[in-house]
């Protein structure tokens, strides 16, 4: 196996650069390619996570990516390129470790970093066109890597012509972007999703909240912003004056992720996406009271209802009216994962590509149940290298299912088509069975667990 870290796929976004698209890397022969990468800067992690140690350091100079390869060998491997998550403000690529899963089914893993929060997802169109489509820098960024990827990889044991994007969470959002992403055609050739939330309205504007907040009037915001620093416009986020989004903004993010899908017909990526069972667990501890709770499940509301959140609000509280506030508001973040998912399978079946639907439920004991991003260490394989541990690592149930389902990534990885070695007949998500793999320490599928009700909420 091999390891190589902080690669440049772009220059740094920095000085006049700031907010700017990312321009390609100059080129270089020589390169200390042992060291973790500098990662944006970003808000701290919650404190629900746990005291973590995340390596490299925090920078706007952030645009790089590692490699974990069996050989830099001249073979033709899938690349499986793994973008993080975080909700767009957090998040690196230095928390993944591809070599195993690289090895055991001897694939190319990439993990990227790039701009996050206000300084890869603000919106600053109205200050000209060289910041046309700032609102979506961050996938800019990501697009820039796919490119890096699909001009080099082949010097790493890759096969450019057979790359997978996946990723959880805001990386399963990202994925979900670049299907909407008509620079991004032709540098990836499946799509793996992991609770992830859909494209569906407008990027956020944050403009005249910052304008207010610094004291400027909004057409001189934008020099203010330059003027400061980058510790100081991270402040700016982590006491929540800038509130990060994502949406169609005409320039990078042609049209919403449904819609995308529809138009790529039987030529777009075929997808696999899911959630797990308990996603709402990790957050409402976050926003512990009703008052505070409520309002953001209102906003979370209107991705879980396909746009409409008053009907998706009417419907949940009409099936859990017996149910208090806090639960509601813990099952409302479940549906914000839960209804992209389905959406986005259902329009990949129709249209041709194929969309393949999971849930994760491998048994967790510990209180948060089996909870947002508890499938990551299964999707990668590390269920024994520490950090952040939602299953027993020992449990030799959970570590067999670890090497299934990171092998099925693999298999689809390599083929497009997930069924293989180890799983029941997988068939894709349509409107007639709605074939759903339940993940756990016995897999099987079942036909529309989500049930009816909640399919009307989700608006489909």
């Amino acid at each position: 196996m091999q390891t190589y870290l902080g690669l440049p796929y772009a220059r740094p976004p920095t000085g006049p650069a700031r907010w700017r698209p990312p321009e390609p890397v100059e080129a270089w022969s020589h390169l200390d390619a042992t060291t973790y990468p500098n990662r944006c800067l970003q808000t701290p992690y919650a404190d629900i996570l746990g005291g973590r140690e995340i390596p490299g350091e925090e920078s706007e100079d952030c645009l790089y990516l590692n490699i974990h390869t069996p050989a830099a060998d001249g073979k033709r491997r899938p690349v499986m390129f793994w973008i993080h998550g975080g909700a767009y403000i957090q998040g690196s690529a230095n928390e993944y470790d591809g070599t195993r899963l690289a090895a055991e089914n001897d694939v190319v893993v990439v993990t990227i970093n790039y701009r996050l929060g206000i300084f890869g997802f603000h919106d600053l169109s109205r200050y000209g066109d060289a910041y046309r489509g700032s609102a979506s820098l961050g996938f800019q960024d990501q697009i820039a890597a796919l490119r890096w990827v699909h001009n080099n990889i082949e010097d790493y044991g890759g096969d450019p012509g057979n790359v997978l994007v996946f990723g959880e969470s805001a990386g399963g959002g990202s994925v979900l972007a670049l299907l909407c992403a008509p620079a991004a055609s032709g540098l990836y050739h499946r799509a793996a999703a992991l609770s992830p939330g859909e494209v569906l309205g407008p990027p956020a504007n944050n403009v005249q909240a910052l304008a207010s907040h610094l004291n400027v009037s909004p057409d001189n915001l934008l020099d203010r912003l330059m003027s400061l620093t980058g510790e100081e416009l991270k402040a700016l986020q982590v006491g929540g004056v800038f509130n990060t989004g994502t949406g169609v903004d005409g320039t990078v993010i042609s049209r919403t992720s449904v819609d995308s899908i529809n138009a790529h017909g039987p030529d777009g990526a075929p997808l696999i996406i899911g959630s797990c069972r308990d996603e709402g667990t990790l957050f409402t501890p976050m926003f512990p009271t009703p008052e505070v709770a409520e309002p953001l499940a209102a906003g979370l509301a209107y991705t879980a209802g396909n746009g409409h959140a008053e009907r998706y609000l009417m419907i949940r509280d009409s099936i859990m009216r017996d149910a208090d506030p806090m639960e509601k508001v813990e099952r409302t973040w479940y549906d914000m994962f839960r209804g992209s998912v389905l959406r986005c399978a259902e329009a990949a079946t129709r249209a041709g590509s194929g969309g393949w639907v999971y849930n994760f439920e491998v048994p967790a004991e510990n209180p948060l149940g089996i909870t947002h991003a508890s499938d990551i260490a299964f999707t990668f394989n590390t269920l024994e290298a520490g950090g952040v541990a939602f299953h027993d690592p020992d449990n030799a149930d959970n570590q067999r299912i670890a090497r299934l389902w990171s092998g099925t990534l693999a298999r689809f990885a390599r083929t497009g088509d997930p069924n293989g070695d180890g799983l029941p007949d997988w068939p894709r998500y349509d409107q007639t069975h709605r074939s759903c793999l339940i993940l756990d320490h016995a897999p099987h599928i079942e036909s529309d667990p989500d049930g009816s009700q909640w399919r009307e909420a989700y608006g489909m």
